[in-house]
């Protein structure tokens, strides 16, 4: 970085490693796992460093507020809270308990309704991804920029599925067949955090999904802005970190990302209609 993280920085950055450090761990060993839903997995792993990141909050800003995964908003006195700590203990829990070690945690800092900074870390690649608005976005100290992929035929692009897709497969995999067929290459990770700090990387040059928690993705959209890339809603619109619908790209194949979704969605209204 080029200069010395802010104090906020600074306690996102200890609190990722932290957890990352108790996922390499665990990771590979044995630990309890439940369902949240038919396909959606929780371990003591997430629990136990959720609770432990609460409680520091607690101790070193006791008038901040958390939205973690696996607890939500933090007791309210009733007032909105002008700072809101963003968190997933393990994004890519699937993967984590499956033993595939792509996961990370993610942290961010929402001041006044605005995500001020980021950190996402990956325990297994020991990568460090940072960013405070207006300050650049930044891989364990070095700089990051959007690849300069100009097309959505050269371009390669990562998604993922929401957990109702079971229910509504059909147009989500239809969609997922779109950009198959339309871009160089279409990957899936499992944990959307990543994914998003690969498009700031230059790594990856689109993704798109919806169905997705703020934890999951308020930190990586931020390195996608200040890495110079274009985040919107998978309609266009300004993104808000609380719908759960993102599309983040370098920006050169944004618009082709968009008339993609358009289409098919007009597409399936025909359909409908036929």
């Amino acid at each position: 970085m080029s200069s010395q993280p802010s104090a906020f920085l600074k306690t996102a950055i200890d609190a990722v490693r932290t957890a990352g450090a108790a996922q390499r761990e665990a990771f590979g060993g044995t630990f309890r796992i439940s369902k949240k839903g038919a396909i959606d997995l929780v371990t003591e792993v997430d629990v136990s460093i959720e609770r432990a990141f609460r409680a520091h909050i607690a101790e070193a800003w006791p008038e901040h507020r958390v939205l973690g995964e696996e607890f939500g908003a933090s007791a309210d006195d009733g007032g909105e809270g002008r700072h809101w700590w963003i968190f997933d203990p393990i994004d890519g829990t699937t993967n984590f308990a499956h033993g595939l070690p792509i996961f990370c945690a993610s942290l961010a800092l929402e001041i006044d309704g605005v995500i001020a900074l980021g950190a996402v870390y990956d325990p297994m690649r020991d990568e460090l991804f940072t960013a405070e608005r207006g300050q650049g976005a930044w891989l364990n100290g070095r700089q990051l920029a959007v690849s300069e992929t100009e097309t959505l035929g050269d371009a390669l692009l990562v998604t993922g599925f929401p957990y109702s897709v079971q229910t509504d497969g059909e147009a989500i995999l239809g969609l997922f067949g779109k950009f198959i067929a339309t871009s160089r290459a279409v990957r899936r990770l499992g944990s959307a955090a990543l994914d998003v700090c690969y498009v700031a990387a230059g790594r990856m040059d689109g993704f798109w999904e919806q169905g997705l928690g703020p934890w999951d993705i308020a930190a990586a959209s931020l390195l996608v802005e200040e890495a110079g890339g274009t985040i919107s809603d998978l309609e266009g619109q300004p993104f808000r970190v609380r719908t759960g619908r993102l599309l983040a790209s370098n920006g050169r194949i944004h618009r082709a990302m968009l008339d993609t979704m358009a289409a098919y969605g007009a597409e399936r209204a025909r359909n409908r209609t036929d």
